[in-house]
């Protein structure tokens, strides 16, 4: 039996719907981990949104934290993403068993 829970795909809906978040996921697709200043340095952001916005898709459970690495003082976080909603992984055009590369589906890629 499948356990709908309606708030977390609320919440997932809502995530989706900043294009900065879509972006972020887009650029964490193919990738076991990135943190959230290699994001920022790909998509030409400034650190503190991507940041900012890379909590948000945490806190709807749209990506886990798979490490931590202390740098210069800090710790730098790593993240991968964790969408399994088929509904999502369609709405960010993603192959719906596959490991979540943009444009691939389970009979090749797109033409």
């Amino acid at each position: 039996m499948t356990n709908l829970n309606r708030s977390d795909d609320n919440d997932l809906l809502v995530a989706l719907r900043h294009p900065l978040r879509r972006d972020i996921l887009q650029e964490m697709a193919d990738k076991k981990a990135i943190s959230p200043r290699e994001i920022s340095s790909a998509l030409h952001q400034p650190l503190s949104n991507v940041s900012y916005h890379v909590r948000v898709l945490a806190e709807c459970a749209a990506v886990a934290l798979v490490s931590t690495k202390p740098v210069r003082g800090s710790m730098q976080h790593f993240y991968r993403t964790a969408i399994e909603a088929p509904w999502a992984r369609q709405v960010l055009g993603w192959d719906q068993k596959g490991d979540g590369r943009p444009g691939e589906s389970s009979t090749g890629p797109n033409p």
